[in-house]
């Protein structure tokens, strides 16, 4: 697949700023696949529109990633632990940043390429929440880009399908938790002109033995969030309870353990696109962000949601 074929043009105002007022009070764009139907709802309706289905969560919970740097300015996004003390992360600009140098409670190690770095940090991260660089309104509820069932610190970006459900909506579906901490692979754009040649460097999960037993034996399984679709993908094709997942989900790919998908409207060149293309097919994605667009839908992380059946 090319990555050109990930490309969509979107008007720069449906690019949602802020959380609507309050959390589940966004739009829902239902797509039937078997029938090829396609429903305007709000999120509250959700109940309504599924059949049974266990409703799969990941827990993570995002951590104040984001420290400022103020000469030169930029900033450090601790991505993941990986020693005592020490963390890998993305730093800017890294043109101008060198190993050895301390800022605030970080001291930059190694540069690992590609803007990542090793960094060793001071006590526990106590930075900013780590929005994405394309929301500029800033938050003013950090809880707000955190889900209400979030549990498991470790998470450099919100899972944001989940951004969307209140306490009382948990209440009425059968819910399932995993957990996927998010980290460069979710949010790392394509850059390589054939997806295939898009490296992952893995993201960490967990999932309780009891949990599985539950989502595998589902009747139908209704994934909440591309990430959530990641981590029941890897263990359907055997791996472990908990580990490293790298897999690469792109059109032509065989689910074995996601029936629907619950997921917000992303960015273009995303592997988050690529695996929403493949769960419902390139071109009916493209004619359903057409439509989103059409119907002035807010997009990406606090953005309103779609469900693919």
């Amino acid at each position: 697949m090319r990555t050109t074929e990930l490309d969509y043009e979107l008007p720069p105002e449906l690019i949602a700023q802020e959380p609507p007022a309050r959390r589940g009070d966004s739009r829902l764009l239902v797509h039937d696949r078997a029938t090829g139907d396609v429903r305007h709802r709000r999120f509250g309706d959700l109940p309504d529109e599924l059949h049974g289905e266990l409703a799969v969560v990941n827990d993570t919970r995002v951590v104040p990633a984001r420290i400022p740097i103020e000469h030169p300015r930029g900033e450090v996004l601790l991505l993941e632990p990986v020693g005592a003390g020490v963390w890998e992360a993305l730093a800017r600009p890294t043109r101008r940043l060198r190993a050895g140098a301390r800022y605030g409670p970080v001291e930059l190690l190694e540069h690992l390429g590609e803007g990542r770095w090793r960094v060793r940090l001071d006590g526990e991260p106590a930075g900013q929440v780590p929005l994405p660089p394309y929301i500029e309104v800033p938050l003013a509820d950090p809880a707000r880009y955190q889900t209400v069932y979030a549990r498991e610190a470790g998470s450099a970006a919100a899972p944001t399908a989940g951004l969307h459900f209140t306490p009382e909506l948990l209440r009425a579906l059968d819910v399932e938790r995993v957990t996927l901490h998010v980290g460069l692979d979710t949010f790392r754009p394509v850059t390589a002109e054939d997806l295939a040649e898009h490296e992952l460097h893995g993201e960490r999960y967990e999932v309780r033995p009891e949990a599985w037993e539950r989502i595998r034996e589902a009747e139908r399984v209704l994934a909440v969030g591309t990430t959530t679709v990641r981590v029941l993908e890897t263990l359907a094709r055997g791996a472990p309870l908990a580990g490293r997942t790298s897999l690469f989900v792109t059109p032509g790919f065989e689910f074995r353990r996601v029936d629907a998908l619950l997921t917000n409207f992303h960015l273009p060149r995303s592997t988050l696109l690529a695996l929403v293309m493949a769960f419902a097919g390139v071109e009916r994605m493209r004619e359903l962000y057409r439509v989103a667009i059409e119907e002035r839908y807010r997009f990406y992380s606090f953005g309103d949601a779609m469900l693919i059946l």
